[in-house]
């Protein structure tokens, strides 16, 4: 099945990710990002267990190392002079199949954790030390890198999306730096800015965050100056980004991927699916008994809960939906 037009035209592709069917890969929520490496990598999370599963572009497994992480809900890429490395931003806490798929009691104990390809733990960033989190919640979601390999100084963007909705600025060797809330401009206060992304498509790199909760992008300078904001017009859910031949490829949440030009205007929609959301349980379904299940109405062609996208070198690009079970689809690019 196809999607699309043009140039933006991609074959469907169901079941892509090789992943060992077990009772975690059945029950557990997936809740996850993905990155595609300069080795022909894609990266994700399993949906239930605490592991990160390496695949290649076909969808086999090639690898995974289990990690302490409760989600790999936010995952980033990026590279220094020691080679490629991850970016994870752990919320602090998941939905637990045991529980009826509420979230665990206690407080969240979110993370941004930096790991080498091969699973091991590099960095971990401390929360940062101010008022917000004297009675607040800390609760990441995203976190990015202005590369030096393209010209930046290494600082890295951390968003606490489920939290305080901040977002954090730290240096390449983690130590705090600032914090912006979205009043620096005009566009007003974040609200879950879920995602955040540094653009290098045009001279001078921006950095794009994914203000979910307003509907809308807002636009900074890597200074953490705001610059413009846009497409409440177009944008209903913008919750990850991902980039190729010019053009930004947004999940929304509410079914759909969202394609945007070099210039923040609206090129069209991948596979939206209108309804989904109203569905009773979405992204889920409801059984006669009020239990959470994965939903029977999913089909090929549609999204349902789009969460984490990744394009790879040739422009095919890589969906992880917000689901029991999960959904992890390939586009093809025709």
């Amino acid at each position: 099945m196809q999607i699309g037009t043009g140039e933006t035209t991609y074959e469907w592709v169901g079941g892509w990710a090789q992943v060992p069917d077990t009772p975690a890969s059945r029950d557990g929520w997936s809740h996850h990002g993905a990155v595609y490496t300069d080795n022909n990598e894609v990266i994700a999370f399993h949906m239930g267990d605490p592991t990160m599963l390496v695949f290649d572009r076909d969808g086999k497994l090639l690898r995974s190392w289990d990690t302490d992480l409760n989600d790999a809900h936010g995952m980033a890429l990026a590279a220094d002079d020691s080679g490629q490395y991850l970016w994870t931003a752990d919320p602090g806490a998941k939905r637990q199949a045991n529980l009826g798929y509420e979230y665990p009691d206690g407080p969240r104990k979110g993370r941004f954790v930096k790991w080498s390809l091969d699973g091991k733990l590099m960095m971990e960033l401390a929360r940062p030390d101010i008022s917000a989190y004297e009675s607040g919640v800390y609760s990441p979601t995203s976190v990015t890198v202005f590369e030096e390999r393209s010209g930046g100084n290494g600082d890295i963007w951390a968003s606490d999306g489920y939290g305080e909705s901040l977002i954090h600025r730290y240096s390449r060797e983690g130590e705090y730096l600032s914090t912006i809330d979205g009043t620096e401009g005009s566009a007003g206060h974040f609200d879950c800015p879920h995602c955040v992304w540094v653009d290098y498509r045009h001279d001078e790199p921006e950095l794009y965050i994914a203000d979910r909760g307003n509907a809308q992008m807002q636009v900074y300078d890597l200074e953490g100056n705001f610059k413009r904001s846009f497409g409440k017009d177009f944008l209903n859910t913008p919750t990850a980004i991902a980039t190729h031949d010019g053009l930004l490829f947004v999940a929304e949440l509410r079914s759909r991927i969202t394609i945007i030009d070099s210039s923040d205007q609206f090129v069209g929609y991948l596979g939206p699916d209108d309804t989904a959301f109203e569905r009773e349980g979405w992204p889920n379904r409801r059984d006669d008994d009020g239990n959470l299940q994965r939903p029977d109405t999913l089909r090929e062609g549609v999204f349902n809960s789009p969460h984490g996208i990744a394009a790879d070198s040739d422009g095919n690009l890589y969906v992880a939906e917000w689901l029991i079970g999960g959904r992890f689809t390939k586009l093809a690019r025709v």
